[in-house]
């Protein structure tokens, strides 16, 4: 078992896109499925499934390549860990390579990108930036 699932997750959709997999698999929690969710909203990847399966339930998340083959996620970084939280107040959510990117943060309304809390006047939790 891992201690920051979360940090696994995003390893995982990084090894998969450095060699060009179709799709990667995923453990099933609530927040590998509201990030995944996410990433699918902002265009970062094709499609995602749930497999229900025995002993534990998958994510499998279809990822997405340009015409050339080049990756559409080109970098994924852990920022809040269990060893140090950080926490950002609605002014203090960044923006991610100029807005390229986006930052996911969990709030007290769900998990949700950066640019999204911004409007809502949320802060949170810094879970991570996608570009």
């Amino acid at each position: 078992m891992t201690t920051d699932p979360i940090a696994d997750m995003l390893t995982r959709i990084r090894n998969a896109n450095m060699v060009r997999h179709e799709f990667v698999l995923l453990p099933w929690s609530k927040m590998n499925l509201a990030i995944v969710r996410i990433l699918k909203e902002e265009g970062f990847i094709e499609n995602y499934e749930v497999l229900k399966g025995r002993p534990a339930r998958m994510v499998k998340v279809y990822l997405k390549y340009t015409d050339k083959n080049q990756p559409v996620i080109l970098g994924l970084k852990r920022i809040s860990k269990p060893g140090l939280r950080v926490y950002v107040m609605r002014s203090e959510i960044p923006r991610v390579y100029g807005g390229l990117g986006i930052a996911i943060l969990s709030t007290s309304k769900g998990v949700m990108a950066g640019q999204r809390a911004w409007k809502q006047h949320l802060g949170g939790e810094l879970l991570c930036y996608v570009w």
